[in-house]
Order: C-alpha cells, then structure tokens, then sequence
C-alpha cells in the first residue's frame, strides 16, 4: 500500500516548482531501487521453475528420404534450445540456434511413413507430434494462390506440397500439366495423421475453370482425387476447408495450424499391401522380410514381384510396413501366429469358400451386391470369434457379418460393433456341424477398394493396459504414482505383474500386481522412486503373464489432439530440492 500512496502523492505533486521536484527525487529513487530488485528475484525464480516445454504442431510436418529440413515447432519454449527425441533409427533432429527451429536430417534409407518427434528439457517433456517421411521431393506452398487465375505452378508432377490454409476462406490452388490419359493421385493429410482440426475438400478443375472431380472424406475427414486427364492440357488441384466442429459461419475457415500435406503425383502411389495379413508361423522374425504385393496406381509393373522393405513395430498384433522406392505411399499390414488366405471367387451361398480356423483372410466386395460367403466346421462348446476390418483400415467398405448354420439358419448377424464401423461377433458353437460366415457392405456396394481383412479365431482371453498420460515428472525424494487401467477381455483372469522398464540408474519402481479379483483386477498404482536427478528419457509400462506362453503388454496413453496412442512414455527426474539455508 505504501508504493501506491507515494505513487498518488507523486501525480498529485506533478505540477509543483523545482523546490517540490528535489524534495521528492529520493523518495522516487528509492521506490525505482526496489521496484528494480524485485523483478530480477521474480524473474530468477520463474526461470528456476519454468514451465515445461509445449509442442502443438511442426511445420512443414514432413521431409523427403536423403534431405535436411528446416522446421518450425509451435507451441511454448521457456527454455531454449530444447532437446530432442525421434522414434526409429535414419532420422537426427537438432534444435537450432532460433527459438522455434528445427533441423531435421532424413537418412536416404529411413522408413517412410509416420514417424514422432518429442521436445524436452529439464522440466518435462512435450507429448509426440507426428513427422511423416516421404520418398518424393517436397516444397513449400506460396501464396497467393487463392486466385485460380493465379495459381501456384508446380514445375513436376511427382511432389508433395506442405501448406496451410492459414486464414478463413483461403483457398489453395496448384496448377499442373498433364497429358490426355494420365493418371493423377492428388491425396492429404491433415486431420487423420497430423491433428489439423480441418474437414478439406480437394478440386480438380480445368483449364476453363469447371470443377471434373471433387472429393471430400476419401480417409476419414481427409481427401484424395484419382484422376485421368480427359484432354492435355493444364489442371488446378485445389483445396480449401470448414472446421471440423461446424459453426454457424457458411464459409471456408483456417488458421495457422490448418497444416497439411498434400502429395500430387503421376508416378506411382502405394494404397495398400495384398494380403493385409502375413504368417509369422515359418518364422518370420524381424527386419526385412518376404515379398508383398502393392495395390494402388500408376504402380511399376514390377511392383508386386520385387521385394519390398518390412519392418516390424512393438503393437499388438505386430504390424508391418512396406513401400516401393519410387512410389509414394506406404503400406502395413498384420503379422499374425496362424495361417492367412485369400477370398476365392466365386464364394457365394451356393459355393462357400472353405476354411480352417484359426485364420486371417484377405478379401474384397466386388462388383456391387457382392456377398462372400465361408464355410467351416467346428465342435460344440468350442467359443470363436470373427471380426471384419475395413473402415478402420481406411477403406470404403461398411461390414456386414452373419453367421448361419449348414441349414441356412440365422445365429447370429452384426454391422457395427462398439466404438466403430467394422463388425466383430462371437460364437458359442451350439453343436458339432458346418457352419457358414457371410461378409458383405451393409448398403450393397461394391468395387475395387471395397477390402477387408477377415479374422477368425479361437476366443482368446486377453489384457490391455492404459495410462492417462504420456509423460511423467519425478521430483527426487518424493514417491510418483501412476495410476494404471486394466481392461480384461474374453473372461481374462490371470495375475499380471506390471513394471516400469527402461528406467535410468537411481530410479526405481516396485513392481504391482493386477489379481484376477479385486479392485486391482481393474487398476493398480505403480510407484517409481529416485533419489538423484536430473534426468529425462522414454519409459515403458508393461504387464507380464507367466506361464508355458508368456503374455506382454505394453501400456498407452492417448495423445492429446489426435487418434494415435503411444506406448513410448517419457519420464523427467527434476534437479533434487536444495536445502533452505
């Protein structure tokens, strides 16, 4: 209160002689004396507590294979420069000497694909944000390029743009060259992969400005075009969006973190491999593997007799990727413990494809109306189960699922199971016998993309394993509890012993066990201790079975923002408290 009295004194004296001045010049400097040491011990002891580091998105959000790129991280950097972490080998991320810059350098044989990148200091950790890695050369998008009169030229038909609609009623405009017959790919991502909270369309319009195709939700919320020039001559691809929570505003929307990445090709573009699953039973153990075929356009006609790169990651069921050289696109694909197989046609109700389970079948509903129908016998009391992926895979196919025994009799039928547009069903066999599997889309449609992957199996108990974040701080001295979520599935009910794994020296977690019954059947609490700090780097969280087959899991958090999870969890141990003096 006595800083604001002498403040009031000094304005109501402003009009006062120079006798008035003098008598007030020491109470003014010692007030500035104060006034100048109690920012600097505010601001030490803020920067002694700055906040962690904050990463909402990455532009541009990709780089092509044998190139360094120059990015921009947004988001909230107290300190800088940040340290870096990126999730797979062929790719070196570095903080550069502006605030909010990256250099990342892609190895020439890096994996394609998605790939993470996590911000930390000594405070915390930033949650990942994906970085996709492509095999074509990369640019930037100029503006203006609103004006199709006007539009951005693309010296090549073999690029990928990076931009943003960064304003409402932007609209992005590329023009490029194409010859009578050719086939264009024009596809982004924005909201599926990289969060953008965009619903885009993409446009191709030709040289006298008539829209000749349009597409809206090709994956989810974002677009692609294939498209065949009808004529040579030059074609707009353009692009432009509306939020993906509507408003009450009829326009096209955007800002800053409106990011994209928009691949315009007429080389070759990767959709998806065939089969969608692959046996791992001859001993399929990592690293490069066999030989799949790549479904898409403007493919080498190689393509599906040249081995492809495979990769395995840690999910559960293992996946695996593949792509070609001198396509855009990547692929994955299952690797599963049981046999795989394809749909034979013809395989409707008169000639129903026969199978043994276990297994995972590979199969497409084409032409329109198609109805693929399986045949398999099986023993009472045996509990199976049946799911059919397709939307979830990025395809158009809605699943219809019904199950019949040899007589044709109903037992049970499915469109769509919880939490999604796929179908899943189980059956308690009721007596021994042949019984009959029917897949098809729930509306009668039908065409080339309209693929699905069929799993067939035993009814297996199984466990999964949730955390509420991504990242953890550890003050040392002071015990940290994660909570941990159990979802037990098919009757599960076996003791799982959950540990921290990777832990650096001096820190420590006991492990708990998730009984069968109980509270802890649900969630348990595990405790990691240190004594020492600091430091910082990825944990995991894993719960183990023990048996003749033992049974891991790793734990995953959701990332804030996106559909992805994680199971890479980042843990930061503080600099220990000093004692008070």
């Amino acid at each position: 209160m006595s800083n604001e009295r002498d403040a009031r004194r000094l304005d109501t004296d402003s009009s006062l002689g120079h006798s008035s001045f003098f008598r007030h010049s020491s109470l003014v400097i010692r007030h500035w004396f104060r006034l100048a040491i109690f920012p600097a011990c505010v601001l030490v002891s803020s920067f002694a507590n700055a906040a962690p580091p904050k990463l909402t998105s990455i532009f541009p959000a990709g780089a092509q294979r044998g190139q360094t790129a120059t990015v921009t991280a947004s988001g909230s950097f107290e300190r800088w420069p940040v340290k870096t972490w990126v999730d797979g080998p062929g790719i070196e991320v570095a903080a550069a000497d502006e605030k909010g810059k990256l250099s990342v350098s892609v190895a020439a044989d890096a994996l394609p694909g998605v790939h993470w990148i996590r911000l930390y200091d000594e405070e915390g950790a930033t949650s990942p944000r994906p970085f996709i890695i492509g095999t074509l050369p990369e640019l930037l998008e100029a503006e203006p390029n609103d004006d199709p009169r006007k539009p951005q030229l693309l010296e090549s038909s073999a690029v990928v743009v990076n931009g943003r609609l960064e304003k409402n009623g932007d609209v992005d405009s590329f023009a490029v060259q194409l010859r009578k017959g050719q086939t264009l790919v024009a596809s982004m991502e924005a909201n599926r992969t990289l969060g953008s909270a965009m619903d885009a369309s993409l446009q191709i319009v030709s040289g006298d400005g008539f829209v000749v195709d349009q597409n809206d939700d090709y994956h989810d919320l974002d677009p692609q075009i294939v498209f065949t020039a009808p004529t040579d001559g030059r074609f707009l691809v353009r692009t432009f969006a509306f939020p993906v929570t509507p408003d009450s505003s009829i326009r096209f929307t955007g800002n800053a973190e409106f990011i994209y990445r928009l691949t315009i090709t007429t080389n070759g573009f990767v959709e998806y491999a065939h089969p969608l699953a692959m046996s791992m039973t001859g001993g399929f153990a990592g690293g490069p593997g066999p030989t799949v075929g790549l479904r898409g356009w403007n493919l080498p006609d190689l393509a599906e007799q040249k081995a492809v790169a495979v990769f395995h990651t840690s999910a559960t069921p293992p996946t695996a990727f593949a792509f070609h050289r001198d396509a855009a696109g990547v692929a994955n694909f299952q690797l599963v413990p049981h046999a795989t197989d394809v749909d034979q046609e013809p395989n409707d109700r008169e000639h129903a494809q026969e199978i043994s389970l276990p297994t995972t079948i590979t199969g497409r509903v084409a032409p329109a109306r198609d109805a693929d129908w399986f045949r398999f016998a099986a023993k009472k009391g045996e509990k199976l189960a049946f799911r059919v992926e397709s939307r979830g895979l990025g395809f158009p196919l809605d699943p219809f699922l019904r199950l019949t025994d040899a007589t044709g009799k109903t037992i049970s039928e499915i469109d769509d199971s919880a939490g999604g547009r796929d179908a899943e069903l189980n059956l308690d066999v009721p007596a021994d016998g042949e019984y009959r599997l029917l897949v098809r889309d729930l509306h009668g449609h039908g065409g080339e993309r309209f693929v699905y992957r069929l799993t067939a199996t035993p009814v297996v108990p199984d466990f999964n394993l949730k955390v509420a974040s991504d990242s953890f701080v550890l003050t040392p001295g002071k015990p940290l509890e994660i909570p941990v979520t159990i979802e037990r599935n098919n009757g599960f009910a076996g003791e799982i012993e959950i540990v921290a794994t990777g832990l650096p020296d001096g820190v420590s977690a006991t492990p708990v066990k998730s009984l069968a019954q109980g509270d802890s059947a649900k969630s348990v609490k595990l405790t990691i201790t240190s004594a020492t700090g600091p430091h910082s780097s990825p944990i995991r969280i894993a719960g183990t079975v023990a048996g003749e087959r033992p049974v891991s899991r790793a734990a995953a958090a959701a990332i804030a923002g996106l559909t992805a999870g994680t199971t890479d969890l980042w843990l930061t141990v503080l600099t220990p408290p000093q004692p008070k003096q």
